[in-house]
């Protein structure tokens, strides 16, 4: 049993070695590794710290992925600068729609009908 724990262990710091290297690409990470899909989801759910090592790996492609936005935006990217703009930058009016909403984004009014289709219309 110990044998098979370390074993294990030993896949799974392998894992998250391969999903950093391969920015949380689970299939790529997965055949590198030499295991299953399965397997790593099924780790994600048995295994609470690898599956905090496994999200905290998903903020490091994030942060890597918004430093090469603001990298393009720095070489004069236009489309970079505007969806930085549209995502980032909604609440100083930088949006293609109007969005209306009240308090953690609830609707401010609205109305409910009931229409009875078994009544008689006769």
């Amino acid at each position: 049993m110990t044998n098979n724990v370390t074993n294990s262990d030993t896949l799974k710091k392998n894992m998250i070695k391969a999903l950093e290297k391969n920015l949380s690409i689970v299939t790529t990470a997965c055949k590198s590794v030499g295991i299953s899909r399965w397997t790593h989801y099924r780790w994600m759910k048995e295994d609470e710290k690898y599956a905090e090592e496994v999200d905290d790996l998903k903020n490091v492609v994030l942060d890597f992925a918004e430093s090469q936005l603001h990298q393009q935006m720095q070489d004069g990217s236009v489309p970079a600068t505007i969806f930085l703009l549209k995502t980032l930058g909604k609440k100083r009016g930088y949006i293609e729609r109007q969005e209306i909403t009240g308090a953690d984004g609830m609707p401010t009014n609205f109305q409910i009908e009931i229409i009875d289709k078994t009544e008689d219309t006769n």
